[in-house]
């Protein structure tokens, strides 16, 4: 029997959105879906959860929670990773609280920045473990990686876990249709192309009818800036680099240097910045979970319509050898020319029976190259630091992060990842 495997599992309306998907497409009927968390309670509910789709949908997969992780691998075509390493509390607070002791506040925290790189410390050590039973297990099957920082896992899972991995993001299927809607044009019939890094990929194209409507976007862009909205800091950067960018604005506003800045405070209230947004975020979760808990997993009459996720599509496209166009995270074996090869990209890819094949871009306009590489930078050395279990590594990668570096002296960043050091204590492995 082929099995999809869902490690972070726990994640119950992540794991309701993919797996429901599952469930609703007909070539993937028959499939074992293995669930496996660390959270006993949340395996528990998602089973449940799942169960009570199985019964509503008539699929014919096979639902198993297991708490051996290894089993839960063995064998598996498809692996789905939704992990989160620390959670909220402490490891979230700790990213946001300690930089905010020398002035240097955050959004969002996820993929690079000061939060970002510590993010990636305490993951990619869980991740070459997840790599290990997988080249023992099943190592022939492919792994979507969902989890965040997403280009840093991802290239580490290729290049160093040896794992077939692709990243998949929300930002690149959203971009169009959200652009449209914001600024009420049709997106019906638009020819669109995006690439770049994760969640900083860029629309290099938007076009109907052989009509460049960047034009027209970037007019109603302007008109829009004239009042606050939830999108400033992406048309701002549009609107000077020429290119609209994949993710929001909350998470682009960390990732140059141009939108917080303690030299000036205004800008934070000239383009909308909420800061401290993802702290927000979890603590409205939580709660909300407490509420959402009853409906969602004792439910018996649970319903799911499919979802604008990749995975299932993946899975479907593979078993069916119908082609199916996604934006994907893979390494950059050449496709965009003018990023490094180390790099993790963001290109459009086919998939087929032959897997997930990425297309070849060529050079980005050369100011969004600069861009991505800023970024990049970072994300080479938080690896270079996991993989060598050197210090002087992390420093590099802070003092090389746009925003950390624009805001805070040399020597304070050195200070402040060895304060973040000390404060996620056993979250780390030791660094020399």
């Amino acid at each position: 029997m082929p099995k999809i495997t869902f490690i972070g599992a726990g994640s119950t309306v992540f794991a309701k959105n993919i797996l429901g998907d599952v469930m609703q497409t007909p070539a993937l009927q028959g499939f074992e879906i293995a669930l496996f968390d660390i959270d006993a309670v949340r395996l528990g509910d998602s089973e449940k959860m799942l169960l009570n789709l199985k019964q509503t949908s008539g699929s014919s997969c096979i639902v198993k929670a297991y708490t051996d992780r290894k089993e839960a691998l063995r064998g598996a075509k498809y692996i789905v990773n939704a992990i989160q390493v620390g959670g909220y509390d402490p490891c979230t607070i700790t990213d946001f609280e300690i930089p905010k002791k020398y002035g240097l506040r955050q959004t969002i925290a996820d993929t690079v920045g000061i939060g970002g790189i510590f993010r990636n410390l305490r993951t990619i050590p869980v991740m070459l473990d997840f790599a290990r039973d997988i080249n023992e297990v099943c190592p022939d099957a492919l792994f979507l990686n969902y989890t965040n920082p997403m280009a840093v896992l991802t290239n580490v899972m290729n290049t160093y876990g040896d794992v077939r991995t692709v990243g998949l993001c929300h930002s690149v299927q959203v971009c169009v249709p959200d652009l449209f809607k914001h600024l009420d044009m049709d997106p019906t019939g638009v020819k669109w192309n995006i690439a770049g890094i994760n969640h900083m990929a860029w629309l290099l194209e938007a076009s109907k009818d052989g009509v460049d409507l960047y034009p027209e976007i970037k007019r109603r862009a302007a008109e829009k800036q004239k009042e606050k909205h939830h999108d400033m800091v992406r048309f701002e950067l549009m609107l000077k680099f020429g290119y609209y960018i994949t993710e929001s604005s909350e998470h682009n506003a960390e990732y140059h240097p141009y939108f917080i800045k303690k030299s000036y405070p205004e800008l934070v209230e000239r383009f909308n910045i909420p800061l401290d947004e993802y702290p927000r975020r979890c603590v409205n979760q939580i709660e909300g979970w407490k509420t959402m808990r009853e409906s969602l997993v004792n439910d018996s009459k649970l319903e799911h319509c499919r979802s604008h996720e990749y995975a299932s599509y993946i899975f479907e496209a593979i078993e069916t050898d119908k082609p199916f166009k996604i934006g994907a995270n893979v390494m950059n074996t050449g496709l965009i020319t003018n990023l490094p090869k180390e790099a993790c990209v963001e290109v459009p890819c086919l998939v087929d029976a032959n897997g997930v094949t990425p297309t070849y871009v060529g050079d980005l306009p050369p100011q969004l190259a600069a861009l991505n590489r800023t970024n990049i930078n970072t994300q080479l050395l938080t690896i270079e630091a996991a993989i060598t279990g050197k210090r002087e590594h992390i420093y590099h990668a802070a003092l090389l992060d746009p925003h950390t570096s624009a805001e805070l002296s040399m020597d304070d960043i050195v200070s402040l990842c060895d304060d973040l050091i000390e404060a996620h204590g056993t979250w780390l492995p030791s660094y020399k």
